[in-house]
């Protein structure tokens, strides 16, 4: 009977555990599908940076590729034979109007002036003379004591002295031109390049290469090409007056210079359907440099009170271009965007947004449309 009893209370104990196990397993099991839901129904969110859309006035651009060349280039010759002697300029160095550049052996054209001068001394001492005699025979004809004939030959012998006289004074002039030539001279402000020739060397006025180029760099010039599309709005833009022009980097997309356009070409090639024009920047900073490829913009006008939007928050997909605009519970959606012009970091936008609505500059290969975010303002934006 006790041994009933005790196997009777042993086998509530067991299943009075087993019951108990029972119920902590199923607490257990339905807080781990609990957080398990709630996890996967609430998503951490995307971190992103974000931008607002804005209105502003935005300058739209003609873009062309240009060819940097000096304003002004000389090539700096001798108009004479002779030795140079001297090489005054250094190379690579900015040069002044009017500066010495080099000295040509001037002894021979010096001896060539000198005898001119004598030569005109000379003859004019002959004229004094020959005007003597001429006063002389007139007084005398009148008392018949000279010939009408003799007069004549000696006022011909007057005339004659007096054009080799003016003569002398031509021959003077030119040695003195030929003498200056000894000493070269820059006709222009620009900078100095490679040395052609040498000290000592006997240079000629036939040379072609001549002693050194002289570029003018300040200011300087940009020869571009636009498309013959583009050409009435910039025919237009230069009618109403000054037209601003940007040189911009190749590598890197940096503004170099502003300055303007100067004019354009007056046909349009038929080969390639663009026109050339031709602007003009001060080139203070020595950003531009002879020979260089630049970008070309040039403002054609203003758009007042545009739709813009950082230009890293278009993106491109089949459909076209987009932005993902972020909406008032932090979740983004696919906005398709007209996109009419992107130029120095900002995007114009035709429609597809408004005033004041946010969008997705940075972050958005994590997004999806649906997905929140967790905001924060563009850096520097």
């Amino acid at each position: 009977m006790s041994n009933t009893k005790a196997r009777r209370r042993a086998l509530s104990i067991i299943a009075a555990v087993a019951a108990m196990g029972a119920a902590y397993g199923g607490v257990t099991l339905a807080g781990v599908d609990a957080a398990t839901e709630q996890g996967a129904s609430a998503p951490a969110p995307v971190p992103a940076e974000v931008s607002t859309v804005e209105r502003r006035n935005v300058p739209v651009y003609v873009t062309g590729i240009g060819t940097v060349e000096p304003f002004n280039t000389v090539t700096i010759r001798s108009r004479i034979d002779g030795e140079l002697q001297q090489v005054l300029f250094d190379e690579g160095k900015d040069i002044r109007k009017g500066d010495l550049l080099a000295v040509i052996d001037p002894r021979t054209f010096e001896a060539a002036l000198d005898q001119a001068k004598a030569r005109l001394q000379q003859d004019t001492a002959a004229l004094a003379n020959a005007q003597l005699i001429l006063d002389r025979d007139v007084k005398l004809g009148k008392s018949d004591f000279v010939s009408v004939q003799a007069v004549d030959n000696q006022r011909s012998v007057v005339e004659q002295l007096t054009a080799q006289t003016e003569q002398d004074r031509a021959l003077i002039s030119t040695a003195q031109t030929q003498l200056s030539y000894t000493r070269i001279v820059s006709p222009i402000d620009g900078r100095a390049g490679l040395r052609l020739v040498d000290q000592g060397n006997i240079v000629h006025a036939t040379d072609a290469n001549g002693l050194v180029v002289i570029n003018q760099l300040h200011p300087i010039t940009v020869i571009s090409t636009i498309p013959q599309v583009d050409v009435p709005a910039i025919r237009a833009a230069l009618a109403a007056g000054n037209v601003e022009a940007q040189a911009v980097s190749h590598e890197n997309g940096s503004v170099l210079d502003v300055g303007t356009v100067a004019l354009t070409d007056n046909q349009i090639d038929p080969q390639s359907g663009t026109l050339r024009l031709k602007s003009v920047f001060p080139n203070t900073a020595d950003q531009l440099w002879p020979g260089q490829f630049v970008d070309v913009n040039v403002r054609v006008e203003v758009l007042a009170d545009a739709l813009t939007v950082p230009s890293d928050a278009i993106q491109r997909g089949p459909d076209g271009e987009f932005v993902f605009a972020v909406g008032a519970d932090e979740k983004v959606a696919v906005a398709p965007v007209k996109v009419r012009q992107i130029a120095d970091g900002i995007a114009v936008v035709e429609r597809g947004v408004s005033a004041g609505q946010r969008v997705v500059v940075r972050g958005q290969y994590r997004l999806a449309p649906g997905i929140r975010i967790a905001p924060k303002s563009l850096q520097g934006g």
